[in-house]
């Protein structure tokens, strides 16, 4: 997935594809996410990346614009385990104040779990915080089929976080 991928919501087209998180009107959507995760957490459970961390090479990093390439937000995709039966984490999901309600972020959510299927992951899981900020997004994920479950990969249990996971169905297998 190169290019811009145009999905539709209930309030028109949404095109998500690759990008730069060093893009200006990005950096300052990042930014604007950092300062709010550091207002609502405390430090040691603030784990939204900055956009130098995700321009690493093991992150797939997306934005969401309108057709006249106005940014709604983005997301990203941190590889944890590569390949067939792999295993994703989504991070950095961020709608722009001025587009939240549209369905950028159920967008850009799809367009990721659709790239973990076409990489053969077999889960994609993500950290969240539990805080009432946070109530609307755990709602998405779950509507998207995501469960809570334990603290994955490199975290460790937090009492402001909430960890969930998606088990993707692997193409061409028999159930």
């Amino acid at each position: 997935m190169s290019r811009r991928v145009p999905h539709v919501t209930d309030h028109g087209t949404v095109n998500i594809g690759p990008d730069s998180p060093a893009r200006a009107d990005v950096r300052a959507l990042l930014d604007e996410h950092l300062e709010e995760m550091r207002a609502t957490s405390p430090p040691e459970s603030v784990h939204a990346l900055d956009a130098a961390a995700l321009a690493a090479a093991h992150i797939t990093f997306v934005t969401a614009r309108d057709d006249d390439g106005t940014l709604l937000g983005c997301g990203a995709l941190s590889e944890l385990r590569p390949g067939p039966g792999g295993h994703g984490e989504l991070k950095s999901m961020r709608t722009a104040l001025a587009a939240r309600g549209r369905g950028v972020a159920t967008a850009v959510l799809a367009h990721l779990v659709g790239l973990c299927r076409e990489r053969g992951y077999a889960r994609l899981s993500l950290e969240t915080g539990v805080e009432d900020l946070f109530v609307t997004a755990r709602g998405m994920y779950a509507r998207a089929g995501f469960v809570e479950c334990e603290p994955f990969a490199a975290y460790g249990p937090d009492p402001n976080s909430v960890f969930m996971t998606l088990a993707l169905a692997r193409s061409g297998a028999s159930r």
